[in-house]
């Protein structure tokens, strides 16, 4: 079972859409503490998202702590950046990430700072 403590560095809308289903429909008298702390802090997520991008169908939030790291990956993965650049070119990430944040938005999830497309 997923809970709050084992989120992933990016999380996907969809699962987010799945965990408050199950935790929904948990009868009354079988839900825990945690639990209904862990619905609580979903629904607060999903009012903060449910407008961007495709939530529905799929929407990835970025924990903050992973954000470089993760634009580093995406340009990558789609082709902006060779996979095997030279060791020599050196590529400012930190920088890079910072003008490819103007497309997102920064949602708290329980204390946690995610980015998502706007």
């Amino acid at each position: 079972m997923k809970t709050i403590e084992n989120y992933e560095d990016v999380i996907d809308s969809r699962d987010v859409i799945e965990r408050i289903d199950e935790l929904e429909n948990i009868d009354e008298a079988d839900i825990d503490d945690s639990e209904k702390e862990e619905l609580t802090a979903l629904k607060a997520l999903v009012e903060q998202c449910e407008d961007c991008g495709d939530w529905e169908y799929g929407e990835g939030l970025i924990r903050r702590s992973y954000w470089v790291e993760y634009v580093q990956e995406l340009l990558e993965d789609c082709g902006d950046i060779p996979k095997d650049i030279p060791w020599y070119i050196a590529i400012d990430w930190d920088k890079t990430a910072n003008n490819i944040e103007a497309d997102y938005m920064a949602v708290d999830f329980d204390g946690v700072e995610y980015l998502i497309r706007a």
